[in-house]
């Protein structure tokens, strides 16, 4: 597998030259300051991949070429749109970016309702706490009808904890859920922005009437539109899950489990229209075995997230070690060097350890804690390797 490396621009306090040192062979990385919509061109395109080649890197991957709100929800500017993402991803194939890393979640990326969760050894991790989501969802949101998608004993628990909370916890909630984990993901919601839970509420607005199967055929009109442009280039689209892999917030989600993504590559079934296999999510689903998908869908994939989680009987989840959890990170690496030896992966979600905690990174994306998985995984690929090449030496 090839390891590369989720880097946010030259702006990145983490530089090029430090990963070279660390075994980082490819960048995964995009134009972060254009938004949504507007189209790469050329030149900023072969600006930053000359920048990544030069200090003896390779751009391997895209992550991401956001996919504009009106695509999903299929807004009346949606062809416009459209064509805008058709002509970035043409630029990057001419440049030779042949791997596209992206999701078709509403609204809101990935969501932990505490950044930095301490844990014994004393480093920190993401977590999702299921009441205080709730909470969030119900009390501060005040979504209508939240509560009829929690369980009665959620529910309990969130009013519990509305006599207990304070007004701190509450703003961190606001701040962890919506605005830190989401400005530098999609730019929807950033720091800064004034009155960010009624930006919030107006994005979940235009998803009302949207439901699976509208969003399902809103994804499969999209990746018809562009699957042209990726065969032209020679272009591999990859889908990220869902994460978590639940619904959230009365949206519509359609990449959970093994019959969501096997409806999307059979919807439009061209082998362009691939997966981003992210252990990390699909793990956090307690529907999903993560080994039973990676062998199913393995010569769709082609490009994986290598992190992993852990599951408490309450619902919550943590992120587990590489070794550890949900993940089954050896066993995935077992399954996809013998399909894709060649496969772009980067670990994903590194704790928050040793003197990280004061460099203001984004969650998930501290140095030391991402070093550290890189190593683990760096170890596990070189032992399955020589396992793969003594069992073919000894048949």
């Amino acid at each position: 597998m090839e390891k590369t490396w989720r880097w946010f621009g030259k702006k990145d306090k983490i530089t090029l030259p430090m990963l070279r040192q660390i075994g980082v062979e490819g960048i995964v990385t995009a134009l972060y300051d254009i938004p949504a919509g507007e189209i790469w061109s050329p030149e900023t395109i072969s600006d930053l991949k000359k920048y990544i080649e030069d200090a003896g890197l390779k751009w391997s991957v895209v992550e991401s070429l956001s996919v504009s709100e009106a695509i999903k929800y299929g807004g009346n500017n949606r062809d416009k749109l459209i064509d805008n993402y058709k002509i970035s991803l043409a630029n990057l194939g001419k440049a030779g970016i042949k791997t596209i890393c992206y999701n078709f979640m509403p609204v809101i990326d990935w969501i932990r309702t505490e950044l930095e969760y301490p844990l014994a050894d004393g480093s920190y991790s993401l977590y999702y706490d299921n009441a205080r989501f709730a909470y969030f969802d119900c009390m501060i949101l005040k979504r209508e009808n939240a509560e009829k998608d929690y369980p009665a004993d959620v529910i309990e628990q969130v009013h519990a904890l509305d006599k207990t909370i304070t007004q701190e916890e509450k703003d961190q909630l606001i701040y962890s859920i919506i605005v830190k984990t989401q400005g530098f993901i999609n730019g929807n919601i950033k720091e800064g922005d004034k009155n960010p839970v009624t930006l919030f509420k107006n994005l979940l607005d235009l998803y009302k009437g949207i439901d699976k199967d509208t969003l399902r055929e809103n994804l499969k009109y999209f990746l018809m539109q562009i699957m042209p442009v990726c065969e032209e280039y020679g272009i591999n689209m990859c889908i990220h899950p869902d994460d978590p892999p639940r619904q959230v917030l009365g949206l519509p989600r359609i990449v959970t489990n093994l019959e969501d993504i096997d409806w999307i590559l059979k919807a439009v079934d061209n082998p362009h229209n691939g997966l981003t296999f992210c252990a990390g999510s699909l793990s956090a689903g307690i529907q999903n075995d993560v080994r039973e998908l990676a062998a199913k869908f393995a010569p769709r994939v082609r490009f994986a997230h290598l992190r992993s989680t852990e599951i408490f009987p309450d619902g919550n989840f943590i992120e587990a070690g590489h070794l550890e959890g949900r993940g089954h990170l050896i066993e995935l690496v077992r399954i996809f060097e013998k399909t894709n030896p060649a496969l772009p992966m980067r670990v994903d979600h590194g704790r928050l350890m040793l003197d990280d905690g004061d460099k203001d990174y984004n969650p998930g994306y501290s140095f030391f804690g991402r070093m550290f998985a890189l190593a683990q995984m760096d170890g596990v690929i070189a032992t399955v390797k020589n396992e793969i090449a003594t069992n073919c030496c000894n048949l």
